[in-house]
């Protein structure tokens, strides 16, 4: 059986729309959509190199070097020598760094929930997050 058509183009319109909403719970003038997922992954996962990021976010290394550099000199981001190749810099995210990303995340997560209170019923909430779930399976799958 394959997934129709229109509920495939529902879902990812749903799904860009809200990520749309979410992005605009970012005060202006903060950093780009693309600084903020590298610091995402250095807290994460921990202290990358610059062509791990460039792999995870799928961006050429050269557009990552950029990003960082800045985010390494705006003192979100610290570069040191990996100690298993001394020819590789791993970049690791220094506490203002954490602090930054971390509001982020908590700004983002209070309009949801409010957004999720004001309008959901608590089923709709329960069918939300088991989607959620889904949507990490669905994420998941090999190219």
């Amino acid at each position: 059986m394959n997934a129709s058509d229109a509920a495939v183009h529902e879902i990812r319109t749903s799904l860009f729309r809200l990520v749309r909403r979410l992005r605009q719970e970012r005060p202006e003038g903060e950093l780009s959509y693309s600084q903020l997922n590298v610091l995402g992954w250095l807290e994460r996962e921990g202290p990358m190199s610059n062509a791990d990021l460039a792999a995870a976010e799928r961006v050429a290394p050269q557009t990552m070097m950029r990003a960082t550099a800045d985010l390494v000199n705006a003192g979100f981001i610290s570069r040191a020598d990996n100690p298993g190749d001394r020819r590789q810099v791993l970049l690791k995210i220094t506490t203002p760094g954490v602090t930054l990303v971390r509001e982020d995340r908590r700004r983002r997560d209070t309009f949801l929930a409010k957004a999720m209170d004001a309008t959901l019923t608590p089923t709709e909430q329960d069918l939300l997050h088991l989607a959620a779930r889904l949507m990490d399976k669905l994420s998941a799958v090999p190219q």
